[in-house]
């Protein structure tokens, strides 16, 4: 027998849309997002919240807490990192990683 994961269930929307109109386009909309919601990973949720909350404009925080259950300082700090990314190229830090191939090649050996 194969261990796995829990598998996190989505979050049941708290917006008077989604009570209203249970199989509306909102609701269903609303239900996607908490379907994505559950396979992120805690930063995942964090800025996919926050991107939700920038996209929505004026009260976004409130909706996005509506729609996925998160808290509003959760979805706060994702809006932050949201903003703040950090727009270099490359994933890792000038000087990490390998040394260039001249480097380390046998031509470059002291003789």
């Amino acid at each position: 027998m194969s261990k796995s994961k829990p598998r996190r269930r989505a979050h049941q929307g708290e917006c008077a849309t989604c009570e209203k109109h249970a199989y509306g386009r909102v609701a269903r909309g609303h239900q996607a997002i908490n379907r994505v919601l559950a396979t992120c990973a805690e930063t995942g949720h964090r800025r996919f919240a926050g991107l939700l909350a920038l996209q929505l404009g004026r009260g976004g925080v409130q909706s996005a807490r509506e729609i996925s259950g998160l808290r509003r300082l959760t979805i706060r700090a994702g809006r932050a990192e949201v903003s703040r990314t950090d727009r270099t190229p490359g994933v890792r830090h000038s000087g990490a990683g390998r040394p260039a191939f001249e480097k380390s090649g046998p031509s470059s050996w002291p003789r």
